[in-house]
């Protein structure tokens, strides 16, 4: 191999350091660049995600509102709640745009540019289901409603043991003082349905509980005009499920008016029905809202309470459901 000059081999070793410092400076460069790119789109999204955040926030405030409307001006009609009035249809999914030409007099926003977003939502009856508050009265176990839970628990063939687990956890809750030392979070009462897991029930049983009952404020009667068969079995001790059943069919055509009309139209005989029990109308509603923007599906449930005319919302909700949920629900 032939030996180059010194002052060759200089410029040679000179011409590499060059090249190599300007690969170097070119990857310094890429890599600033590139984080300058992400952090620019993590801003954006970020916005983004804000922006998609106050508009849902807004559109189900809005759905929350209509419906509270609607449950104020039924109070004009009376007293009789049933699954035929306007507060009981369901808002099937549709797109926002739908809204918007509906108003002739919008003009701020058009429909190209209008959010890619969906609504949906309804309204459900709270006394149509089993109240978990009503088994624990004056700080002990109400007999009369633990023995309307044991009959739903049996219908819905969950071991009894269970509603044993509920009652001295709701009993517990109940009586428990946050100053004793003793206090924990077993001790904490439970504010929604879900969270009756901290009391010692499993899993599979609030599963299949979840349909039928509710966790309200105070205690409340049950609905005979919306109840589920379920629950007018477990209410109603001299009726059984296919009494139940048809029970469901005859209201349809007729809601009650009264409990007086209830007992005839069910042919309970002398069996006559408690005011303290049972009703035919209703303080306390679920309003379930669900907006749907690309592949995020974003649900609120609010605890609505009228007395009267006067609408007030207990509490509000509000998650993001899965992507295999959200499509179930649709």
């Amino acid at each position: 191999m032939t030996k180059l000059p010194p002052s060759q081999a200089i410029k040679v070793h000179q011409k590499g350091a060059a090249l190599l410092i300007a690969i170097l400076t070119v990857a310094i460069v890429a890599t600033f660049s590139s984080a300058a790119l992400w952090y620019q789109w993590r801003a954006i999204e970020v916005e983004k995600a804000e922006r998609q955040r106050l508009q849902v926030a807004w559109m189900l405030t809005g759905a929350l509102d209509w419906s509270k409307l609607i449950l104020r001006e039924d109070a004009r009609t009376g007293i009789v709640d049933h699954l035929g009035e306007p507060w009981a249809l369901v808002l099937e999914e549709s797109r926002l745009s739908t809204f918007l030409a509906a108003d002739k007099n919008n003009t701020a926003v058009s429909l190209e540019d209008a959010l890619d977003a969906f609504l949906s939502g309804h309204v459900v009856d709270a006394q149509s289901r089993l109240n978990i508050t009503n088994l624990v009265r004056e700080a002990k176990i109400s007999e009369p409603d633990k023995a309307i839970f044991k009959r739903l628990f049996l219908e819905l063939q969950i071991n009894t043991s269970e509603l044993d687990i509920l009652c001295n956890g709701l009993l517990a809750s109940a009586t428990a003082k946050p100053d004793n030392e003793d206090f924990n979070e077993i001790n904490l009462r439970p504010q929604r349905v879900r969270q009756l897991s901290w009391l010692g029930l499993k899993s599979s049983t609030l599963t299949k509980l979840e349909p039928f009952i509710t966790l309200l404020p105070n205690q409340t009667t049950v609905n005979l005009n919306t109840a589920s068969a379920e629950v007018l079995h477990a209410v109603i001790p001299t009726l059984d499920m296919a009494s139940a059943k048809q029970a469901v069919k005859v209201r349809e055509i007729q809601p009650f008016q009264d409990l007086l009309q209830a007992t005839d139209a069910l042919k309970l005989g002398n069996n006559i029905l408690s005011a303290n029990l049972h009703s035919v109308g209703s303080n306390y509603f679920f309003v379930i809202g669900r907006m749907r923007i690309e592949q995020t599906t974003i649900e609120e449930v609010s605890l609505i309470n009228r007395q009267g005319r006067s609408v007030q919302t207990i509490w509000r909700d509000r998650g993001v459901l899965s992507a295999d949920l959200a499509a179930t629900l649709q």
